[in-house]
């Protein structure tokens, strides 16, 4: 499988993840599987919850939103993912995370608004930098293990001032990078704890070892740790990509990130023929603020070959 096709399914996997998972946020666990029991059914991206059938989240907008600066701006230019996050937040998108919101909203410059928030509330380890980090993770792959890692911890920052949230969004760029080369990246797991600031190496090793189950799990999957334990869960005891989206949405809880996260793992891993067709075809991806801009299956196949070209 070539580099280029699993970059493409790192997008769209974790797109398809997002809008499958929405409609569950916060039910219980097994919510999925007891509404559609079989794999393979119709009507599984079936909305709900405020949202449409194959509508994308605050997670694969903030996605495109990184992306479309890192192209628009040929590297990574901060400030101008900050000010596009600004807009998007200001244009009342159907979702944003409380700390997410507030850090844009507040007032403060690029440079100290997470960081202020952080100082003031002391709990900013979320998964709201997690979640959008499919397209960086693409485009820093080629970089090398340093510096798409260094880039994980530098977007992420810009919303979350607590390192736990950049060393989670590092792990992932980390093992997106692996996976494209057609490594496997439950076996450089190991390897990439060994890159994680000591402060949070142990908990992140804790999450991600083979036994751990997020039943095991001492916080919400809202928390950064537990979403990429619960992720790399879904991804380890899977044999597909659609198996891997179920085990993640039955999780329960914050179903939509979870799902997001594993989304653009599994896709990675398994490649884009994996994702079913009945996922990507109602996919959609709004974004408020951008002039009514909706995103379809077309348009993240082409910005994830502009990812990988710019790369290039």
């Amino acid at each position: 499988m070539k580099r280029l096709e699993r970059a493409v399914a790192t997008v769209v996997g974790s797109a398809v993840g997002d809008a499958l998972g929405a409609p569950f946020e916060f039910g219980p666990q097994g919510v999925f599987s007891a509404r559609f029991p079989g794999p393979g059914g119709d009507g599984e991206m079936c909305g709900g919850g405020g949202w449409e059938p194959g509508e994308a989240t605050d997670d694969t907008q903030m996605a495109v939103l990184v992306a479309e600066s890192l192209l628009q701006r040929g590297g990574l230019d901060l400030p101008d993912i900050f000010a596009r996050f600004q807009q998007w937040a200001a244009a009342d998108p159907k979702d944003i995370g409380l700390q997410t919101e507030d850090v844009l909203t507040n007032g403060m410059p690029w440079d100290l608004a997470a960081a202020i928030h952080f100082q003031v509330n002391r709990r900013a380890a979320g998964n709201g930098s997690l979640m959008r980090a499919s397209t960086s993770a693409v485009y820093f792959a080629r970089a090398g293990q340093s510096a798409t890692m260094d880039a994980a911890r530098r977007i992420a920052a810009l919303t979350h001032g607590d390192r736990a949230a950049w060393e989670g969004t590092a792990i992932f760029h980390e093992l997106i990078r692996v996976t494209l080369t057609g490594a496997d990246p439950l076996c450089a797991l190991p390897d990439v704890l060994d890159l994680v600031h000591p402060d949070h190496r142990q908990r992140y090793a804790t999450v991600l070892a083979a036994g751990w189950h997020p039943d095991q799990a001492t916080e919400f999957n809202g928390a950064v740790w537990p979403c990429l334990g619960s992720a790399v869960w879904a991804l380890r005891s899977t044999a597909s990509f659609e198996d891997a989206m179920r085990a993640a949405i039955d999780v329960g809880g914050d179903t939509d990130t979870v799902a997001a996260v594993t989304g653009g793992l599994a896709g990675a891993y398994h490649g884009l023929d994996a994702i079913p067709a009945r996922w990507t075809e109602p996919l959609h991806v709004p974004l408020p603020g951008f002039g009514g801009r909706v995103l379809r299956l077309a348009d993240l196949v082409d910005l994830a070959h502009r990812l990988r070209a710019d790369a290039d």
